[in-house]
Parts: C-alpha cells; structure tokens; sequence
C-alpha cells in the first residue's frame, strides 16, 4: 500500500527543509541549542519517510525509559500533526509505530544491548538509526548501532545523531568534528552532514519562549543551548570521574547512598542513586531521577520504583514535602546543607575515581535545561 502524501511545508522550519529528503551523507548529525526544533523535525522525517516506503526506523537513547516521554511522543505528535492516524497503528506497550505500508518506527534503549541485537522490522531491513541525546552514549555504542546498518535496501543507510554540545572534549567532537569551522553553521561532504541550529531557527517560538532564551546570563548555558555552541566549563566541582558500563559487578554493590534535592517548575527535582566501595575507595553514581513538574506524589512513586525502601536523604529546607513523601511510604530523611558544601565537594573529589554508570552526561554539576 501506497501512501499518497500532501504536506504543507509551512509546518516545517525552514532551515530544515533542504535536509527532509536527504538520503546522503551516511553520517547526518543535527545539534546545536535548546528549542531549536531538531527533535520535531527528525521525527517529522521520520514519519514522512516510513510513509513513502522503502524505510525502517530505529530511534534510540542511551536508557530506555527516557523514550516514551521524549521521542515517542514526538512522533505521535508529527502523525497527528500530518493527519496521519489512520494510516498508523501504534503499540503503546511495545512502542512500535507500524504503517500501512508495512514499513516501521521501532524503539530501544542502548542499555539493553540484547534487545537491540535482536531488533528487526516486519519488512525489510533497518535503513535509519535515530540516536536522540546523543552526548549521553560512548563511543562503543555508537560503533554497535552503525554496524546494525546492513542489509539489501534500495535506500541508502543513515547514522543520524541530535543533541545539545555539552562539552568541547567529548568524543563526538574527535570523532565527527574534524574540519569543523565554528564560525558557520553547516559541514557537508561525502562522509557527513552537520548542522547546528539555535532558537532563532524555530519560527514556532512565543515571544515568551524568545525571552526566555535572551535572558540567560550563565556563560556556560548561554554558550550550550542558547547559542549552540560546544560547551567550555570553567569552575568545576567534580574532576575525577569518568562514564564505564556497571552491569558486570553491579549486583556486588551493597552500601548505597542516595540523595534527593527539591525542585518542581524551573528548577527540577533530582534523585540520585550511589553506592560506594570502601575497598576501592570510589563511588558509583548508579541512576537518577531529574525532571520538573513532579508533584510529591508522582516523585514518591518514581523514588520507590528506583530505590525501593533504601534510605533517601532530602533538603531539610521542606519539611512539609518530606512529610508527604514519607506519607506516601519512602524512607526518608532530612539533612542540612552545612556551610562550605561546595568545599566538601572537593574532598569528596579526591576519593577515587567515580565512575558513572548510564547517566545523562552533566559535567561539572550543571543543571541540565528542558531538551528541545
């Protein structure tokens, strides 16, 4: 089955339209700044590509429950928004997006390395493998997904990577960026095409989105997602540390510490999971939570689905929703922020190495802002 398409090219921004049809360069990497509509327009793509026939997604992040509520999502929104729906059946439960035509959008996390071995469409072969957030993986699981690109297909393959340019030094740079000049926005050659683009870009803004953008006055986050430029950090509290996948001698840690910072509009609330090895002297940053608009009851449930009833230690700053989370059955415990924590950051800085097992890669202690 055909799916005769007529799309109106106002609902895209512009600068993206001359990437919609792409099918070359191998290597396709969209970033850049916070609410520049990247995300939107790859699962635009997505969605028109499948339709045409021919192609097969995979779209990935490096954990899989940050997926349904970011990539998903975004495109049930492109379907609906193209007036799609009934030219698309999708399995919530199994978050696959499958059209009449027999082509699919199909969905993993790269911290289950088996699932995505044994990912395959229901015709064809898998042409496009979408990695959103990019900066959260590591080289080795980059490798993997471009190997996962064989196979007969009349299309040509694509590797396509989004994110915000956290840090200069990540290996994406060394890896993609040679020859990149910063004073431009766009690199294309046999092997590559990169584009960076900013809010500017996104015509579908408010005047209070624009504002927002404008009014930031932090250096780093001005440079990351405001300008999309890559990340130079300054004052940083944590240096000793570096990414490493855990799974082997995971089930060996037993002393767990957990700490929980309050936050709900603005600013997120922040759950992290840790344990510490008193043999090796180091610690292991295991998982996280980090959202906004979390209400006492939804992060209660989202402390007890991560940590059970392991201890967790909280802000004494709000009593009352330590009252309620313990209300709604989590172990927890108030403690005060002393004087000089950040100088109890640097002694903590100097036990061993931590090593940071499938988190989103935030040097430096930086928030990290709303993704777009």
């Amino acid at each position: 089955m055909r799916v005769n398409l007529s799309i109106d090219k106002e609902v895209f921004n512009d600068v993206y339209l001359p990437y919609l049809f792409a099918d070359a360069p191998r290597i396709q990497i969209f970033f850049g700044g916070s609410s520049s509509g990247k995300s939107v327009f790859l699962a635009q793509r997505a969605v028109l590509d499948v339709a045409q026939g021919g192609r097969n997604y995979l779209v990935c992040r490096n954990v899989a429950r940050t997926i349904r509520n970011s990539c998903f999502n975004e495109i049930l929104k492109a379907i609906n928004r193209f007036k799609l729906q009934d030219f698309f059946k999708v399995n919530k439960s199994e978050m696959t997006i499958t059209c009449a035509n027999g082509y699919q959008i199909l969905f993993a996390g790269l911290d289950d390395p088996e699932k995505i071995k044994s990912i395959t469409p229901q015709r064809g072969v898998i042409t496009d493998i979408w990695v959103e957030e990019a900066t959260e993986t590591d080289r080795t699981a980059i490798k993997q997904l471009d190997k996962r690109l064989r196979g007969e297909s009349q299309k040509s393959k694509r590797l396509i990577l989004s994110f915000n340019p956290i840090l200069q030094d990540h290996w994406i740079v060394s890896e993609f960026f040679y020859g990149w000049n910063d004073s431009k926005n766009v690199l294309q050659d046999e092997d590559r095409l990169i584009l960076r683009t900013t809010y500017k870009d996104n015509k579908f803004l408010t005047q209070d989105d624009v504002e927002a953008m404008e009014s930031e006055t932090d250096p780093y986050f001005r440079d990351v997602y405001v300008l999309g430029r890559w990340g130079v950090l300054g004052h940083v509290i944590f240096k000793n540390w570096h990414t490493e996948d855990l799974s082997e001698y995971r089930e060996a840690l037993d002393n767990f510490r957990n700490g929980l910072d309050f936050g709900f509009a603005k600013d997120p609330a922040a759950l992290i999971h840790t344990a510490y090895d008193r043999k090796r002297n180091r610690i292991y940053i295991l998982d996280e939570v980090y959202e906004t608009g979390l209400t006492n009851d939804v992060l209660a449930k989202r402390i007890l689905s991560l940590i059970g009833k392991q201890v967790v230690f909280a802000d004494s700053a709000e009593p009352k929703s330590i009252a309620e989370l313990r209300n709604f059955g989590v172990n927890i415990r108030a403690v005060k922020k002393g004087k000089d924590s950040v100088f109890g950051n640097r002694k903590v800085d100097r036990i061993g190495t931590r090593k940071v097992d499938h988190l989103r890669y935030n040097p430096g202690g930086y928030p990290l802002p709303p993704r777009g």
